[in-house]
């Protein structure tokens, strides 16, 4: 049969409408985005990178704005990091009785802050641990887990993909997310495809795809290539959600400009909702771009939006930019 992303599949006992995943995005993930992704057709959306030791510690701001989930969103998964299994069944354990549907757990990151804590990319090199890990989030949250994993620590190695079987085998995870790149290469390179297809064959649970996933074109070659049970859309989708409609045939081509000024609207709006109107300004300065590249702007043109230092500047550019012709695109 031929394989579609506009296929429904179960995942922990929850049914998603299609193949098409948003990914953990450290930093970015929030509450609005994930909804933004899911408006736009994706089946599933992932959280932001959570720390298991701010919520066990009852941090403010991981409690209030990293688990804030909106009633649109289900289900979610909320991604936790760390690397002590008690504190991780307590922090599973909080994510729980904050609404969420689902534990992911992160040990692909490769940012040397995180690696250097023992969590992230560096379980790839502690499989009892990240066994316990697992083991313990599902133990303390009642909820399935999940697992996201790069290929291996360095160049060559493939400790990602024997840790996802144990994972599978001795702490029943529900999914494993491969990365097919080692941490080293952080975003840059190719992936290896051909490993992911490989995990795909060697474990009975799903394998959600991530890594690479630029293009209309590359993700569905990707999963064809692979056979994963999905696709995990991450950078691509950024400042342009529309990625999420094309791909599943409910769109054909860019969106127009008026559809762009208005999606950055909404994301201003709900921004200030999230995080009030002056956190909001200084944190909406990287979405920004995004969406100034979705928009076709040139650099010179782009400027007023890029530096805006607050969201009445933003919005005041947006509004110019709606009157103006098509000439002001490209200026």
């Amino acid at each position: 049969m031929t394989r579609s992303l506009n296929d429904p599949w179960v995942l922990g006992g929850h049914r998603v409408p299609n193949r098409l995943v948003l990914a953990p995005l450290a930093g970015i993930g929030n509450w609005f985005v994930r909804l933004q992704a899911r408006r736009h057709g994706a089946g599933l959306a992932f959280s932001e990178m959570v720390s298991s030791f701010g919520l066990k510690y009852g941090d403010r701001r991981t409690l209030s704005e990293f688990l804030r989930i909106h009633p649109e969103e289900h289900p979610v998964p909320i991604q936790l990091f760390g690397h002590d299994p008690e504190v991780m069944r307590e922090g599973a354990a909080i994510a729980a009785e904050h609404g969420a549907d689902l534990i992911d757990i992160n040990m692909g990151c490769p940012v040397r802050k995180v690696v250097k804590t023992g969590a992230g990319a560096s379980l790839l090199d502690e499989p009892e641990r990240a066994v316990a890990l697992a083991r313990a989030a599902g133990e303390g949250s009642g909820l399935p887990v999940t697992v996201k994993l790069r290929s291996g620590l360095r160049p060559g190695e493939r400790t990602g993909i024997e840790l996802a079987r144990r994972l599978a085998a001795e702490a029943g995870v529900a999914a494993i997310s491969l990365h097919p790149r080692h941490a080293s290469q952080q975003h840059t390179g190719e992936p290896d495809y051909t490993l992911a297809a490989e995990l795909v064959d060697r474990i009975e649970i799903p394998v959600l795809l991530s890594g690479g996933l630029s293009s209309d074109e590359r993700a569905l070659a990707a999963y064809e290539r692979t056979g994963a049970a999905a696709v995990m859309l991450a950078r691509g989708s950024l400042g342009n959600p529309w990625r999420f409609q094309r791909l599943l045939g409910l769109r054909d081509g860019e969106p127009t400009r008026a559809e762009v000024i208005d999606e950055l609207r909404w994301v201003v709006d709900r921004a200030e909702e999230h995080l009030g109107t002056e956190r909001a300004g200084r944190y909406l300065r990287k979405f920004y771009p995004w969406y100034a590249v979705t928009l076709g702007l040139r650099k010179r043109a782009a400027e007023p939006l890029v530096t805006a230092p607050t969201t009445a500047h933003a919005r005041a550019f947006l509004d110019r930019l709606s009157s103006a012709g098509a000439p002001a695109l490209a200026a």
